[in-house]
């Protein structure tokens, strides 16, 4: 497995393993436990996907030393401010069963997140996390808050996968010293994704999957990525993904599938904004 070093010297793994929308505790608890099994190292949760208890009780039972382990959450939009994020914070800490986290995201660019950074800068400063980021951050945005916080994000977690490259925000991130992580690096397989005849050319060229050739797409570009599978064959094949090089062609081809949009989320419409508000009144029913 290889890594990257945050802007602080905190080393990160390039790819982990993600529990989004794995709510049932049992399934979650199985298939974390399977993952850290395979050799997967950072597991990716959130307060939001309420599933943090299992993701504990699997890092228990797996038996890893928690030096080896990289495990990341996250406070949604109604945990955003000063006094609500340390709340937020101790919670996710309890459910988990942790001492310290490694990486604490602000989960949406909605609500009060600087008095959340402020909590957060001071969790980080206490000890009690290893790094702290953001999710969801457009360029304007994330560079408004790099430019007024005492401490920068180490990390911007955002949607990008091979229709939404998001070239332009990635020089930018780079710039800042903002390490990214792709969310959802396949789109959920939106728009004929698995099946698109260049990708699959290319996998067919290397003897690899189409997951496999977008994983290794992303961690050439150097974005970590966190894919999220239940079964325990493709969890173990996205981890497969280190022993092969994309070319200068695949690359170019790959660059004209970019959409130049979301496919997941776009904070920007309003109606996405209603649609992550109602995820507090609904979370069974609303997907994030």
């Amino acid at each position: 497995m290889q890594t990257v070093k945050l802007s602080n010297g905190v080393t990160m793994p390039l790819e982990g393993f993600g529990v989004f929308q794995v709510t049932d505790g049992e399934v979650c608890r199985r298939t974390v436990q399977t993952a850290l099994g395979a050799g997967y190292r950072l597991i990716d949760t959130a307060s939001s996907y309420q599933n943090e208890q299992a993701v504990g009780a699997a890092i228990r039972a797996a038996g890893v030393p928690r030096e080896e382990l990289f495990v990341t959450t996250k406070a949604y939009i109604h945990q955003m401010g000063y006094e609500k994020t340390k709340a937020a914070f101790a919670e996710s800490l309890q459910k988990l069963g942790l001492d310290y986290l490694d990486l604490y995201l602000i989960h949406m660019p909605f609500g009060d997140y600087y008095g959340a950074w402020r909590a957060m800068e001071e969790l980080y400063q206490t000890g009690k996390v290893r790094a702290i980021g953001v999710c969801n951050f457009d360029a304007a945005r994330l560079m408004d808050l790099c430019w007024n916080a005492d401490i920068q994000p180490m990390v911007n977690q955002i949607e990008r996968h091979p229709h939404f490259q998001r070239e332009e925000e990635l020089r930018i991130m780079a710039e800042l010293g903002v390490q990214p992580q792709a969310w959802a690096p396949f789109a959920e397989g939106m728009h004929g994704m698995f099946t698109d005849p260049v990708l699959t050319s290319i996998a067919h060229k290397h003897g690899k999957s189409v997951a496999q050739v977008i994983l290794r797409w992303d961690i050439q570009r150097g974005v970590a990525v966190i894919p999220k599978s239940v079964h325990r064959e493709r969890l173990e094949e996205n981890l497969d993904v280190w022993d092969f090089m994309l070319d200068m062609d695949d690359l170019v081809q790959i660059a004209a599938l970019d959409r130049g949009q979301p496919s997941m989320l776009d904070p920007h419409r309003p109606s996405e904004v209603r649609r992550v508000y109602d995820y507090l009144r609904n979370p069974v029913l609303t997907s994030l």
